[in-house]
């Protein structure tokens, strides 16, 4: 019997029950424990006031260390870059799409001064940076009250990610899509983390749901976070792509109000994935991303 340690959100259940259907595919015999993370407890503060990594993994990774449970379904994104000692990511699934959705309408067709909510500070920053006439609102809650809450009239429109909506059958409800050249994605966005404690029997199971492909865009995207000294919930993404041997990434740190917008991208062979990453860092890092960073830490 293996038990998947899982957050209670309609999404985390569906990812968890996925990889169960997967693994029982393979003769294992599954359960499900929800377990309630800081992250589920904060719902009155915005995420990048909450200072604090793990906010939807920590609880998880101490019940993997007790022996509570065998394996954690993560949000890839969630993941902080540096795991607990004893655990590791046994398998990282092909990825959804990585794209960042509007709902309520088409991202052009917004109005100057309408409402737009959003959880997540780069998201916040990017879409100062493109439209510093929207006027931009933190929302939190899980992917059905959020929704909720702009068909309530609380927004014009609500930004969120394509891989959740799309898991959950409600790929219909989505306006638009936001390109990945103007709206970089978040590290990890669109994929899953099976984590596990190291060299145990749960993480030999999962190695069958590894995708190469996925697996080595996440390193390189997670390595620059690394660079960056960044936790989930800063102003930064980084987005890679494979094409053939050869990986293509592309990374943006943004002050929270969109004043100012780095971007650099770097291309090299994908068996170089986190050195790619971590050089990426450094670049931004020497642009100026160090001055914003400490300026959002230090005003959080």
């Amino acid at each position: 019997m293996i038990t998947i340690g899982s957050r209670g959100s309609q999404l985390a259940l569906w990812q968890a029950r996925w990889i169960q259907g997967r693994l029982e595919e393979a003769g294992e015999t599954c359960r499900i424990q929800v377990i309630r993370t800081t992250g589920d407890k904060i719902t009155d503060v915005p995420l990048a006031k909450a200072g604090t990594k793990g906010l939807f993994t920590k609880e998880i990774e101490e019940a993997l260390l007790a022996g509570e449970v065998d394996l954690a379904v993560h949000s890839m994104k969630d993941l902080p870059t540096e795991l607990p000692e004893g655990l590791a990511i046994a398998a990282v699934p092909e990825r959804q799409d990585p794209r960042d959705a509007l709902l309520g309408m088409k991202f052009k067709a917004l109005p100057a001064g309408c409402k737009v909510g959003t959880s997540s500070l780069r998201r916040a920053a990017q879409l100062r940076a493109l439209r510093p006439d929207l006027e931009v609102e933190p929302l939190r809650g899980n992917l059905d009250t959020r929704i909720r809450k702009m068909e309530e009239g609380r927004y014009s429109a609500i930004v969120l990610a394509a891989a959740g909506l799309k898991r959950m059958g409600w790929e219909d409800r989505i306006a638009d899509i936001l390109s990945t050249d103007y709206m970089c994605p978040a590290v990890g966005q669109g994929a899953l983390a099976l984590e596990t404690r190291a060299g145990g029997a749960a993480a030999s199971l999962c190695r069958t749901l590894d995708h190469a492909e996925t697996r080595t865009a996440v390193a390189a995207e997670r390595a620059v976070l690394a660079a960056l000294g960044g936790g989930c919930q800063v102003p930064i993404g980084a987005y890679a792509t494979l094409e053939g041997r050869s990986l293509h990434l592309t990374a943006v740190v943004c002050t929270p109000d969109g004043d100012r917008l780095i971007r650099r991208n770097a291309s090299g062979d994908a068996s170089r994935a986190e050195v790619l990453g971590r050089e990426l860092g450094q670049t931004l890092l020497d642009a100026g991303a160090d001055d914003i960073l400490e300026a959002v830490y230090g005003g959080s």
